[in-house]
């Protein structure tokens, strides 16, 4: 059975997209990494989704979501970095935003939805939104406050979802691809 996964893109990312032109595109890869600024996507399997989310003016969107199709590196990732000033994935030039520099970043292949920012979490769903670690405690977020999230400091990270909540988040983005096909 796959599971299901939130992860944190900032407004830096998220200003990247836009500028060159991603909205409406589906990514074909993201970066897991080993530093804070580039969250480890540990635990993820081939067939886990990934749910891209984003904070602005205090509301949580859903950006994408993107199921793994494997986590290794391959021909189209383009010719490992042989210096620091190279690029560490030239043939993923397009999506480099989403974390290609990073410290110790890796390639994750991913089947997506196209990049949006017009998918909001109902303020309802995100006081049930909760999130269970390796040993099943689960947690909920923290600093919601009338619908609307306070600091976004316990989204920062890669957090595996409950089955329910992760069944909420296909059911919004779902119903968002509906209404746009």
């Amino acid at each position: 059975m796959s599971d299901a996964f939130t992860v944190l893109w900032t407004h830096e990312t998220c200003r990247s997209l836009r500028k060159a032109g991603r909205v409406g595109e589906r990514p074909a890869v993201a970066f897991s990494g080993v530093h804070s600024s580039l969250p480890a996507w540990s635990g993820a399997r081939v067939g886990d989704e990934v749910y891209a989310l984003h904070v602005n003016q205090r509301e949580v969107f859903v950006v994408s979501r993107m199921r793994v199709i494997d986590m290794e590196r391959r021909d189209c990732c383009g010719t490992a970095a042989e210096t620091w000033q190279d690029p560490a994935f030239p043939g993923h030039g397009d999506w480099s935003m989403l974390g290609a520099g990073g410290c110790g970043a890796a390639a994750v292949h991913v089947d997506s939805t196209p990049v949006r920012f017009d998918v909001p979490i109902p303020g309802d769903l995100l006081v049930r939104l909760t999130w269970r670690n390796r040993r099943g405690q689960t947690r909920g977020l923290k600093y919601v406050v009338d619908g609307r999230l306070g600091r976004s400091i316990s989204l920062q990270g890669f957090y595996r979802l409950t089955p329910e909540s992760a069944g909420d988040l296909a059911e919004i983005v779902g119903k968002a691809l509906r209404t746009t096909a």
